[in-house]
């Protein structure tokens, strides 16, 4: 092997990138996970948990899982779509609060990576990724 893997690479710095994050949005709560899964239930509720799987990336099973942790938690309801065998979700009060008051500590993470690596070269990493 002559040269990095490029995998492991991406794989630390994926764990770096989740803790500074988790660290940020600590007050409120909730983990990066759950907090970027709630934004996403935000954008397109009330969302079956298979809408919401294609949107995040994630297969149904593992969604479910993560929604009901938040369902536990009062951030989400769940409830039943116009067929009755699919489960849908929307943020509770609560889970809008915690959005609410996350904004800006989320926000405040994002400013501190464009300060310290750069806004040109955040956007460059945004478009490489994105290639993937």
């Amino acid at each position: 092997m002559s040269s990095p893997c490029i995998c492991t690479t991406l794989r630390s710095a994926s764990r770096r990138m989740i803790a500074f994050y988790d660290e940020a949005i600590a007050p409120v709560g909730v983990n990066i996970a759950q907090f970027s899964l709630m934004r996403s239930i935000a954008r397109i509720e009330p969302a079956t948990l298979t809408e919401l799987g294609h949107r995040v990336d994630l297969d149904r099973s593992t969604v479910g899982r993560n929604v009901r942790v938040l369902e536990k938690m009062g951030l989400v309801v769940l409830g039943r779509g116009e067929d009755q065998r699919e489960a849908t979700v929307q943020l509770s009060d609560a889970g809008r609060q915690v959005l609410a008051d996350g904004a800006p500590l989320w926000d405040g993470a994002q400013k501190a990576l464009d300060d310290r690596l750069g806004a040109d070269f955040m956007k460059q990493l945004r478009s490489a990724l994105d290639s993937l």
